[in-house]
């Protein structure tokens, strides 16, 4: 069951919840404060499990996954995908055209699960990540062209 989040909808413990979760699925989370601020504004929206979470920011025309996180122990069951496309077809409920995203380089599962979905490469930032032994890895720019939902 997944679960909407937006701005009239959200508070501490839906910021709790997704720090949470992006804990456990990154070595460099963002905390329950980062999500709450982003959580309080405009445009934004979550769609979640109990297992994985999307964060999708939806102005005018245009839709940015911000991120998209899954337990270690959850992954490889499809919600990655399903997220995806969930938040896609959400944000092209709100009005966007295109999606897009930003993955690290070397995140090959993230990658796979984009690609599946329709992402194409639209550009490139170098050394963008951080890494926890201090090293440094590109970022893609993926994006993708959404279908407007039938009237």
């Amino acid at each position: 069951m997944t679960c909407f989040i937006q701005r009239s909808q959200s508070g501490p413990e839906a910021a709790r919840r997704l720090a949470q979760l992006h804990a456990e699925a990154f070595d460099a989370p963002w905390d329950v404060a980062a999500f709450a601020g982003l959580l309080d504004q405009s445009g934004i929206f979550a769609l979640t499990t109990p297992d994985a979470f999307i964060l999708v920011r939806v102005v005018a025309d245009e839709a940015e996954i911000l991120t998209l996180a899954v337990r270690p122990l959850a992954r490889q069951a499809g919600l990655g995908l399903s997220l995806v496309e969930q938040g896609a077809a959400t944000a092209a409920a709100h009005g966007a055209q295109r999606l897009f995203l930003e993955v690290a380089e070397d995140n090959v599962a993230a990658r796979a699960i984009y690609a599946r979905s329709g992402f194409t490469e639209a550009g490139r930032r170098a050394n963008y990540y951080a890494r926890a032994d201090g090293s440094r890895t590109d970022a893609l720019v993926l994006t993708k062209t959404l279908s407007l939902p039938l009237p």
